[in-house]
């Protein structure tokens, strides 16, 4: 009856090892907030392309270097998505002035 005293981790989405990962949390948690930032402020028609290029510029690097140390699939998980919305962010961003838009003339 062993078998009934361990939790399944073998299945399912967010299934973890059951160890602590604080720097990988850290980096998950900047590269969604990173992310989020950037694709909203992407899609405000205002002068915020600036914050947008840089948000998802540091996003993408941050999730890069998050997605090589990751251990778990939850971890790569939340990277994937906040690495998709820096992107977009980022882009969009690119695309409406860039990260020196109207600094450099």
């Amino acid at each position: 009856m062993a078998q009934a005293m361990r939790p399944n981790t073998a299945g399912g989405l967010f299934a973890t090892d059951g160890k602590p990962h604080p720097l990988q949390d850290v980096l998950l948690a900047v590269t969604l907030v990173l992310g989020i930032m950037a694709f909203v402020t992407a899609l405000v028609d205002d002068d915020l392309h600036l914050l947008s290029s840089w948000a998802g510029l540091v996003g993408i690097l941050i999730g890069a270097y998050g997605q090589w140390i990751s251990e778990t699939t939850r971890e790569r998980f939340g990277l994937i998505l906040g690495l998709g919305a820096s992107a977009v962010g980022f882009l969009l961003g690119m695309a409406h002035g860039g990260l020196f838009g109207g600094l450099i003339d």
